[in-house]
């Protein structure tokens, strides 16, 4: 739990003399006690799911009483960590949070192209018409609407500031300048920002402990992002030389992983956004309580009074099951029970608490409200300050269960096999343990009574009668283990189906069946590749997204340094796209780079963004390797300067291709296997193709070229 937490924009109450908050208490715990009844099936699956982890039976297994092992096989504890890793390393594997930011198709409040005019904008001519151009009989052009009779003047998304000096116009580019996209920029701008929050926050490591929860539990919870005061280490040095350590204070947004057993949702929901209300348990002791204080909005009386009155922590039946020591009697002795209560309340309860409505805006019948309680105290009462309002909490499934909000994970899953497993082991074990030793029938009749009938090496029986070796006999069970053996592989095998997870994955050797072969083999990794798919596309949906979007809500509220047209921008998750391996991904990148490099398909690839996902393929930071609009200008004005100086020729300008690609237009000679075209039309039915620029020239993604 972080310590210096803050919410920023929220109203606190003045706290009244008299502290009647019995309403508010009284409606919180009510809400508790119904999601934790609504939980409480949950809690039986997760303590089985657990128990099957740790390889720990269940009080409720009964042996008979001829059985002796007690062995447990863990094969739920290989299953769920093949799966959380293998839900890692797609994630991760460049240590990056998987989203990113784009602009929308069609982005609203902001031009979705922009250039750098080699013509002063004040001498720029517009269209007397935008129904045609000048020649053309003023005919309505196809696709053309009335809409764009007045053009509405351009959004540049802040991109003014960073080429100022520059002639920076609005729409396409013409042939030879650089043309810019004000909605890509502001979402190049955007991610980059959220990602840096995220390293801030250490959100791959949040999101580590939330991803093997929900692989073991079905369920992982994250909570945030939240204002958090970070001090940054600074050093200042005077003019005397000496260096004085002058710590600055930076507001960031902060996330943390909530573990399933502390979150307590609206049992009616099926998914955070449905919930009325979550409530999450804390469980403090009197440091973590004292600390409380230094907190925006927490009332000192109230703290005060609780660690006056003593630790209160109640402890549910299913914690004994999950700390080291079941028998240990101070885990809850210096404990208190805290519940933090995000969701609505009654106005009419705030009121009679003391809450000024007034500038409340919204319904007043109910408020969006956070409040925390500790027995009969009220430690916190504010309003949400999120705008829109919301609750700050994102839980996803492993696999998703339509009509609950809580998923099924990797050990629910395989609770049979598992079963199966462990009881023709221990029936393996049992009869091992009989057919290698020998039963032996003594015939009392015959010894002499009064000696021991143990048996050991060189033992003597004393024998008064009957025939010579009928007075002890050595009776040898057969073995029963092979047959086990077998029945323990089959139900290992359904774990495999059960799970998806193929036992090949997790370094088991000697596969047999369809993983003897190299196609075979491929096959089952596609098949657990398509099954891991699933979850990491439940991961998109219901974390990676709404994270993502939470961040940028949170820049768009909080942040300053956020421009104020930000542009439409889409937050897209990118687990998905990660499942291809790496090799067979960056194989066909490769491929596609190598086709697109067609001057004649140049123009309709968006270049950069083929190369930043081949570069993200290959676990390289894409921010590390490709350019900015700005500084691909830059860069091209060098080469070009570059090639003047070495070859005496000006190189073509921007969006033109050079004469030495070949045939007409700048297409390669021979491509496709076409017959070379000549000078002056050449073979049956192929001409010369127009040049870049001329009329007819469709790669063109500048302005029409005006007719006569």
């Amino acid at each position: 739990m972080a310590d210096d937490i803050e919410y920023e924009g929220e109203e606190m109450r003045d706290v009244p003399e008299a502290r009647e908050a019995t309403g508010i208490i009284g409606t919180i715990m009510e809400r508790f006690r119904n999601a934790e009844s609504g939980r409480q099936l949950e809690e039986e699956r997760w303590l089985k799911a657990y128990k099957n982890y740790r390889g720990v039976y269940d009080s409720s297994t009964q042996y008979r009483s001829n059985e002796r092992s007690q062995v447990f096989i863990k094969i739920t504890k290989t299953k769920v960590l093949a799966a959380y890793g293998q839900i890692v390393d797609i994630l991760f594997a460049n240590n990056k949070f998987p989203i990113s930011v784009e602009s929308t198709p069609m982005p609203t409040g902001i031009d979705e192209f922009a250039h750098l005019s080699k013509i002063p904008i004040e001498e720029e001519d517009m269209p007397d018409d935008p129904f045609g151009f000048e020649g053309d009989g003023k005919e309505l052009l196809p696709g053309a609407m009335e809409a764009t009779a007045k053009p509405e003047p351009a959004e540049l998304g802040g991109l003014e500031g960073m080429y100022e000096g520059a002639n920076l116009a609005s729409g396409p580019a013409r042939m030879g300048e650089p043309q810019i996209s004000p909605a890509a920029e502001a979402a190049r701008i955007m991610e980059k920002c959220i990602q840096d929050q995220l390293l801030d926050t250490s959100a791959v490591t949040v999101l580590r402990h939330a991803i093997f929860e929900c692989a073991l539990l079905g369920t992982g919870v994250i909570k945030g992002p939240f204002n958090y005061n970070k001090t940054i280490h600074n050093w200042s040095m005077d003019e005397e030389g000496e260096k004085t350590y002058e710590p600055m204070e930076r507001n960031v947004p902060r996330i943390e992983a909530v573990s399933c057993w502390d979150f307590y949702p609206d049992p009616s929901a099926t998914n955070i956004g449905d919930a009325e209300y979550v409530i999450q348990r804390h469980r403090m002791n009197r440091e973590q309580i004292r600390d409380l204080v230094n907190r925006p909005h927490f009332d000192e009386e109230a703290i005060g009074n609780v660690l006056s009155g003593g630790p209160n922590y109640h402890e549910r039946y299913f914690e004994a099951s999950l700390h080291a020591n079941e028998d240990d009697p101070t885990y809850s002795s210096n404990r208190y029970e805290v519940y933090e209560y995000w969701g609505s309340l009654d106005s009419a309860l705030a009121e009679d608490f003391g809450f000024d409505m007034e500038g409340i805006e919204g319904d007043l019948d109910s408020i969006q409200v956070n409040v925390w309680i500790c027995g009969q105290e009220i430690l916190r009462f504010v309003v949400n300050p999120f705008i829109p309002s919301r609750i700050p909490y994102h839980s996803f499934p492993y696999e998703l269960n339509p009509y609950q909000l809580f998923g099924v994970g990797v050990a629910e899953n395989m609770e049979d096999s598992q079963l199966l497993m462990n009881g023709h082991m221990r029936m393996a074990i049992d009869n091992l343990a009989l057919a290698g030793h020998l039963v032996f029938d003594i015939d009392e009749t015959q010894l002499v009574p009064g000696q021991s009938y143990d048996v050991y090496p060189g033992k003597v029986f004393r024998r008064q009668s009957g025939v010579t070796g009928t007075a002890v006999n050595a009776i040898k069970f057969p073995s029963t283990a092979g047959e086990n053996i077998q029945m323990y592989d089959k139900a290992r095998q359904l774990s495999d189906e059960q799970t998806g997870i193929p036992s090949i994955m997790h370094g088991q050797t000697g596969v047999t069946g369809t993983g003897r072969t190299a196609a075979g083999l491929s096959m089952l990794m596609s098949s657990a590749g398509l099954s891991v798919k699933t979850v990491i596309k439940n991961i998109d949906d219901f974390l990676l997204k709404p994270v993502g979007e939470a961040f940028f809500q949170w820049n768009m509220q909080f942040n300053d340094e956020t421009p104020e047209k930000i542009g439409d921008l889409e937050i897209k998750p990118k687990g998905t796209s990660a499942v291809v391996q790496k090799e067979v991904r960056t194989q066909r990148l490769t491929a596609l780079l190598q086709t697109v490099s067609n001057p004649m398909l140049a123009p309709f690839i968006k270049i950069p963004n083929l190369i930043r996902e081949l570069a993200i393929s290959q676990d390289i930071d894409p921010d590390a390797l490709v350019n900015d609009i700005s500084d691909a200008a830059i860069f091209a004005e060098v080469l070009r300067g570059l090639n003047e100086r070495t070859t005496g020729e000006a190189a073509p300008a921007a969006g033109q291709q050079p004469a030495s690609m070949g045939g007409a237009g700048g297409i390669p000679q021979g491509v496709g296997g076409a017959p070379q075209a000549t000078a002056g039309g050449g073979g049956i039915g192929v001409g010369n193709a127009p040049t870049a620029g001329e009329a007819g020239f469709t790669g063109n993604l500048g302005m029409p070229q005006e007719v006569g």
